[in-house]
């Protein structure tokens, strides 16, 4: 990318995909994350596997890897990838559950929007859930938690 210009923009300001095609194949990984805030009797039911609509943590783990596999169809400019491991694990926080992915390909650009994707269609999946049982719950704070691979190197967010 030239300083001061979005890749995904060309010269008359039109989206683009950027090509790829020169760049060399490299191990990628990304790791993301979301918070789905709910309260503790709603946790119990997630975490104890009593909602009415069954294994909501199942549920979420396969929806956010199928997600990731998605990822080009849902957003307009992303490539395909070739992916080589998606994980979704949900855990038990004192104010929700928290969803983090990881995503690792060998390929040619970065895995961070699949390892988002991830995490956003799998808190999604656990609101679907769980929103008959308590219509407050939230999904907050889907970031990107750390990149690997490629040119730019290895980048790692700050905690909270």
């Amino acid at each position: 990318m030239s300083e001061g210009r979005l890749s995904h923009i060309d010269e008359h300001g039109r989206a683009r995909m950027v090509d790829v095609g020169d760049k060399p194949v490299n191990e990628r990984r990304a790791a993301a994350e979301a918070v789905l805030v709910a309260s503790a009797a709603t946790l119990d039911l997630i975490f104890d596997g009593g909602l009415p609509k069954g294994d909501a943590i199942g549920t979420a783990r396969l929806a956010g890897i199928m997600a990731a596999k998605k990822t080009s169809e849902l957003i307009p400019l992303c490539h395909p990838l070739s992916l080589t491991d998606v994980t979704v694990d949900v855990s038990r926080s004192t104010t929700g559950a928290r969803i983090r992915t990881t995503v690792r390909t060998a390929d040619r650009t970065g895995a961070e929007m699949e390892a988002m994707t991830a995490a956003a269609v799998a808190s999604l999946t656990l609101y679907d859930m769980v929103k008959g049982i308590e219509r407050g719950v939230q999904v907050e704070r889907l970031r990107l938690l750390s990149k690997s691979g490629g040119r730019s190197g290895a980048w790692s967010a700050e905690a909270p």
